[in-house]
């Protein structure tokens, strides 16, 4: 029954916050909708916060999940936006709100992640020392980052598909380089 109330709380909370921004969303509301009780909501909840901490939390666990073993930056920055894309109005309402760093926090986790699993491929088997792998690694964390928060920051009123896609193609081969310019040199 715990997992059922949760579940009903969550998406009664996505139900509202597709109708309206965040500000404007109360406990209360979500309680009536529910048919449940106030003690109910915070019995699993603290806050609206922890709500939507936990909501964040899952999504990012499911799209890393969902790909274990990253091929490609591309495909994993596409899995991201889709999930933005799909819950359109409501990502905006939470990025446009106060509770900001909740998201960002998440989708930081998620840039964190897909780079992490896209360099130890490209970087396995190479000479690369603990210090420029991190920073190879911290550089493409903050394209990625920096790509969806642009995007969101636009109000996702571009193709972002497109604009990952051509991104990528751009950046394809450089991270190549780096690792080639960090091999130790032979005097």
């Amino acid at each position: 029954m715990s997992d059922f109330m949760k579940k009903a709380i969550k998406t009664t909370f996505l139900e509202l916050l597709e109708q309206k921004p965040l500000s404007q969303i109360t406990v209360k509301m979500i309680v009536e909708e529910c048919g449940i009780n106030r003690n109910s909501f915070y019995y699993h909840y603290q806050d609206l916060p922890t709500l939507i901490e936990e909501i964040f939390q899952e999504e990012a666990d499911a799209i890393i999940e969902s790909h274990p073993s990253i091929d490609s930056i591309e495909a994993a920055l596409k899995a991201t936006a889709d999930f933005a894309s799909k819950q359109r109005r409501a990502i905006l309402h939470v990025y446009n709100s106060v509770n900001r760093d909740i998201f960002e926090k998440y989708l930081w986790k998620v840039c964190d992640h897909v780079v992490d699993k896209y360099g130890d491929a490209v970087m396995a088997g190479r000479s690369i020392s603990a210090e420029d792998r991190d920073l190879i690694g911290r550089f493409y964390k903050c394209e990625c980052f920096g790509l969806i928060t642009l995007w969101l920051n636009e109000n996702m009123s571009r193709d972002v598909g497109k604009d990952i896609e051509r991104f990528c193609q751009l950046h394809r081969g450089m991270v190549e380089e780096m690792i080639e310019r960090c091999a130790p040199r032979l005097s």
